[in-house]
């Protein structure tokens, strides 16, 4: 019987993805590994392989179509001597795509919406369900997050989840203040007056008149914002900056270049920068640490985030362990990362995870920034450039190379008196780089 291919969750956090390119057509026969599509994720282009040998019967998703479901399906693989009459059936129940263009079509968004059939069956009974005894409002975590944002009343909401909870699918279109168009439709009485408030819905920014060029957000772009905005209203920033000299650190690199260049090897300022942090994560780990729930995580390794431009935003490649790696392996490995980071090409758990991230802005001529954690990390560093600056050198001023560094913490973790050991142990380990290859 004809097989559903569904779009895959790529990602242990994927909930959605964006069908970039086929590499398939009707009719075409694939066998099990072959590439089928190009997925966008929230953070790389990654290839969906076949698992069974067939005929591709239906191509339900178009390429280029953004919000994809995960389990959504997306074509029909017809096997042997079946033909593509079998595939046309499962297309009305499979076209929710049109989900992902609510925002042309606000007032269509109830009829199309998979949550809003479900809400209107169980209507009484999930209203119902959804507020507990005391008044509450029975809603997931991330729902929660959501309406606060949005300014959504969950009290307006009906819920599709167990025992009518409001889950993340219930919040589709529904407007600051307002229930989903699922809930209008479940009280008409209540249609008059929620017309205005859609209109009043915060729509996209009026762009002025003026000459310009507009992009749609890649789905990287749209996660980068989510999560940055997150991290700066749930988590307590706070800002630690020493000046640290670097001519003992250029000086060493110079001398292990001389010595690495037989082997292909060339190390950079950041490598090194790398290492002394995951080394000073070690010396301190009150501050390689994460906040979970009601638990405080302590790490035994320091796995090092290192921010990347790609030209569709910014990805962090992990150096894991990189307390105990070598530093022309951190350089091999760094290299590789960022090059395949900027092709789209990295796996998951080459981004996801890490336990302190590093981000260098140097080479911009950025004297000194304090970064946003990415959470649940618990700290991030934040390099500047270094610059030939006036420096006190044994009690004596002369000119030295001089970088500013600043760590960002999260203060519910980690307390202002371990973050400035971190930041000592750092700047020791830099000024002194010996003792990081020791």
């Amino acid at each position: 019987m004809p097989i559903e291919l569904k779009m895959p969750a790529l990602s242990p956090t994927m909930e959605e993805g964006t069908l970039a390119k086929w590499l398939v057509k009707e009719g075409d026969e694939v066998k099990s590994g072959d590439i089928l599509a190009e997925i966008e994720t929230d953070k790389a282009t990654m290839e969906f392989e076949a698992v069974d040998e067939g005929t591709i019967g239906q191509i339900i998703v178009a390429e280029g179509t953004d919000g994809v479901k995960v389990g959504a399906p997306i074509a029909i693989l017809l096997g042997e001597g079946e033909d593509a009459a079998a595939a046309a059936k499962p297309t009305p129940a499979v076209k929710p795509a049109p989900a992902a263009k609510k925002e042309e079509a606000p007032a269509a968004a109830a009829p199309v919406a998979p949550a809003a059939k479900a809400e209107s069956a169980v209507a009484p009974a999930a209203k119902a369900a959804a507020a507990s005894s005391d008044g509450r409002v029975k809603a997931s975590p991330l729902a929660r997050r959501i309406a606060d944002q949005q300014g959504i009343d969950l009290a307006a909401l009906s819920g599709s989840g167990p025992n009518g909870r409001i889950v993340k699918a219930d919040l589709e279109g529904a407007q600051p203040g307002a229930a989903a168009p699922a809930a209008k439709a479940e009280t008409p009485a209540a249609s008059p007056a929620a017309a205005p408030v859609a209109v009043s819905a915060p729509a996209p920014a009026q762009i002025p008149d003026i000459p310009h060029d507009a992009v749609k957000l890649s789905s990287m772009r749209k996660v980068i914002a989510r999560r940055l905005t997150e991290s700066k209203q749930t988590v307590p920033h706070i800002y630690l900056t020493v000046d640290i000299q670097l001519d003992a650190l250029l000086k060493l690199r110079g001398e292990l270049n001389k010595g690495l260049e037989p082997r292909g090897v060339k190390l950079s300022v950041n490598d090194m920068l790398i290492k002394a942090l995951a080394v000073a994560l070690i010396e301190v780990p009150s501050c390689n640490v994460m906040l979970a729930g009601d638990q405080l995580v302590t790490f035994k390794r320091a796995d090092v985030s290192v921010a990347v431009s790609i030209p569709s935003g910014l990805i962090t490649p992990i150096i894991a362990g990189a307390d105990s790696k070598s530093l022309s392996a951190i350089a091999n490995e760094m290299k590789d990362l960022a090059a395949r980071a900027k092709d789209g090409k990295l796996k998951p758990e080459e981004y996801q995870g890490g336990t302190a991230s590093l981000s260098n802005m140097g080479m911009f001529g950025i004297k000194q920034f304090e970064a946003v954690i990415n959470p649940p990390q618990g700290m991030i560093m934040a390099i500047g450039a270094g610059e030939r600056r006036p420096y006190v050198v044994n009690d004596e001023l002369t000119v030295a190379t001089v970088m500013s560094a600043t760590g960002s913490f999260d203060h519910r973790a980690i307390d202002g008196a371990d973050g400035a050991k971190l930041m000592k142990a750092f700047k020791r380990l830099v000024e002194n780089p010996l003792g990081m290859i020791a």
